[in-house]
């Protein structure tokens, strides 16, 4: 199970959680989000271990400042947030030879068709609860949907999840889920990550199923 923790802000917190070696760290490039990462050090980005993909978060940004992002922070992937297009997507990838993650903000099944736009242009989708935030809302959607999702690109679960949540996220079995996006329900305050709760969670999701097995049956 892949693991993108999201909203990192502060150095020191930035590091501790690199630790814990998650797939990608995210960090948010929206000014209006209280998680906006608006003065990263280079000197602790380029402490990252790098199995960890920098991920730089933008919500209906330009084309222009994301590459200038992407060139400044050394980003290894870029997630789109907003309402940006295919040719947005399709544009990074080609400028920047960068991992492009689109996220989609779901509300009912009808909000995964506007996936098969991307399918070509994404390397992984993002799912997350439709709010009139920009993630990070702590909130829910119903994960039944996900079982309405047939498209081909793999995608990763957000919106809301807890550390209360490893049993019913290890019971979800779609082929096309690879991973989950931790962010708001871990944190200290907006940006700070509780590393406890952090590694909790990552050392119950990986556990070998059939170890829950034998435990739900002693």
């Amino acid at each position: 199970m892949k693991i993108k923790i999201c909203g990192m802000k502060y150095p020191g917190n930035i590091l501790e959680t690199s630790t814990l070696h998650p797939d990608y760290m995210g960090f948010i490039f929206y000014p209006r989000s209280p998680r906006y990462a608006d003065k990263l050090n280079l000197n602790i980005l380029n402490s990252i271990p790098s199995e960890t993909k920098k991920t730089g978060v933008f919500v209906n940004e330009t084309l222009e400042n994301i590459l200038t992002a992407i060139h400044n922070y050394n980003l290894d992937a870029v997630q789109l947030h907003g309402s940006e297009n295919r040719e947005l997507c399709q544009l990074i990838k080609e400028e920047a030879s960068t991992e492009v993650i689109k996220a989609f903000s779901i509300m009912d099944k009808y909000n995964l068709k506007v996936t098969k736009d991307y399918a070509e242009v994404a390397d992984l989708f993002l799912f997350d609860t439709k709010t009139d935030l920009y993630g990070g809302s702590g909130q829910k959607f119903n994960w039944k949907i996900l079982y309405e999702y047939s498209g081909e690109t793999n995608f990763l679960l957000s919106g809301g999840i807890g550390l209360d949540d490893v049993k019913a996220i290890r019971k979800l079995e779609h082929p096309k889920m690879v991973g989950v996006d931790l962010n708001s329900r871990f944190e200290i305050k907006p940006g700070l990550k509780d590393i406890e709760m952090l590694q909790q969670f990552i050392e119950e999701i990986n556990k070998p199923k059939d170890n829950e097995e034998e435990s739900e049956n002693e």
